[in-house]
């Protein structure tokens, strides 16, 4: 059975006449009932009564007729949806991010791309630079918010935005009033810090600058998360440093005092597989440049 026999079929069933049928699809009349005979045989049913001044659909094929049209229109929409899949209009991404993504860049970004292409199924997954390296590695992501330096063969990135970090401490702190502080005026003070493992090169910008300072902190707490420092530091366990986009999380009972001098530096980048060329991911870093002034 050919999909061009269905077409045939529907249209002799709309007209109940295979000369008009033939000239609307522009052909002539026997080979169309050649293949209308053809498509019967295949079936083993009687699909149309014919007479030689009237033809109608039996039984059988008046409810032929109804599947035919559905099987259409299924592959009708079918069709359809790949032409915007590949026109990058219509598909899924499945995107990691990191969780400070979210204080600023990541929402401004997902909101203009969600905007301009709202048939895209966008699934978000947080979780550290290194399992979203591991992510990529094994497919399960197309698209990454990441803390560079990221060095991968497999993976190409867009650096989006480039941070001076503050200083985060209590209300409470002798130092919270200040509009600025350096890094040596932080030596005596308990740290909060991110683990290592969640975010390298940004522990060890921290402890160098420490040591630039002439001390090596006290760190008293390792957490996972950029809000549980907040968090603590609001509990009054310690100080912190974390990147400017941080003071976006309005805490009641912290302050956010900026570093003179070389304090340490974040960098956020979009990443993707080098071997993907989605027109999906595309769409979205070229989204994701065009906005990266209203981020920074």
């Amino acid at each position: 059975m050919e999909l061009r026999q269905l077409e045939y079929f529907t249209v002799v069933a709309e007209e109940l006449h295979f000369g008009r049928a033939a000239t609307r699809l522009q052909m002539t009349q026997p080979p169309l009932s050649q293949q209308i005979l053809l498509l019967e045989r295949e079936l083993g049913i009687k699909l149309l009564k014919r007479s030689k001044r009237h033809v109608e659909l039996t039984d059988a094929g008046k409810v032929f007729l109804q599947e035919v049209r559905r099987i259409l229109t299924h592959l009708e929409r079918a069709k359809d949806a790949a032409l915007r899949a590949q026109m990058g209009i219509l598909g899924r991404l499945e995107l990691g991010f990191v969780g400070s993504a979210t204080f600023d860049i990541l929402p401004i970004i997902v909101r203009a791309f969600r905007e301009q292409y709202p048939d895209v199924d966008l699934v978000l997954h947080e979780m550290p630079t290194p399992k979203q390296i591991k992510a990529f590695h094994n497919k399960s992501i197309d698209i990454g918010f990441v803390r560079t330096p990221v060095v991968d063969p497999l993976i190409s990135h867009l650096t989006i935005q480039q941070e001076k970090c503050i200083a985060v401490m209590p209300k409470s702190h002798p130092l919270a009033e200040r509009t600025s502080i350096s890094m040596g005026e932080l030596s005596t003070e308990q740290f909060i810090l991110v683990e290592r493992d969640i975010w390298p090169s940004w522990y060890d910008d921290i402890l160098s600058k420490c040591y630039d300072a002439g001390f090596s902190p006290i760190i008293r707490q390792y957490v996972k998360e950029i809000q549980t420092i907040v968090g603590l530091v609001a509990a009054g366990l310690g100080v912190s440093i974390v990147p400017r986009s941080t003071a976006n999380i309005q805490a009641r009972d912290v302050m956010y005092v900026d570093i003179r001098g070389e304090a340490p530096q974040v960098e956020m980048s979009i990443a993707w597989r080098t071997d993907n060329n989605s027109t999906l991911i595309k769409q979205f870093l070229d989204i994701a440049t065009r906005y990266i002034g209203c981020a920074r």
